[in-house]
């Protein structure tokens, strides 16, 4: 019963991990490029004021609870969980030494001006931003495939596993 309970913690956090990025990448980022610099400047600065919050914890708990979840099973089950739990570490790791120094020279812009390699460093934020949603969205589908497995239940250290 507990390790089916932080399955379910496991999965949903980085299944809301993945949609948040996913829909960053998918809607966000065109818009970014669709509208006048000053206009993403401001309203991209604005975003990471709350989005600070939300996916900072959104990894947090993703990441600790697939961790915990593969510290909990054993065989292909501990694998897989460790395998999102680390997809999900990377995810965190890409945003804070990849997006967040970036996000910190967007605020700075979005107040003054923008130098004159602006594009090449929103072109890398970009690259970065890809990076974290195809690690957070891996992690999401490895956590699904886990979910629907066809075993019962997950062997823990505590007892064997049960074959069907």
């Amino acid at each position: 019963m507990r390790t089916r309970l932080l399955q379910g913690l496991s999965l949903l956090s980085t299944g809301l991990l993945a949609g948040a990025f996913g829909y960053g990448a998918a809607n966000l980022v065109p818009t970014f490029n669709a509208v006048p610099l000053d206009m993403r400047l401001h309203f991209h600065a604005e975003l990471m004021k709350m989005n600070g919050i939300t996916m900072q914890g959104a990894m947090a708990v993703s990441a600790l609870s697939t961790l915990a979840l593969a510290a909990l099973t054993r065989g292909r089950p501990r694998v897989l969980a460790a395998a999102a739990g680390f997809l999900t570490v990377a995810s965190f790791l890409i945003t804070r030494f990849g997006n967040v120094p970036i996000n910190g020279r967007i605020k700075q812009w979005a107040a003054t001006a923008p130098s004159a390699d602006h594009a090449s460093i929103l072109h890398r934020w970009e690259l970065f931003n890809d990076a974290r949603t195809l690690t957070a969205v891996v992690a999401f589908a490895l956590l699904t495939f886990l979910a629907l497995r066809k075993t019962t239940p997950y062997p823990t250290a505590d007892k064997p596993p049960e074959t069907v």
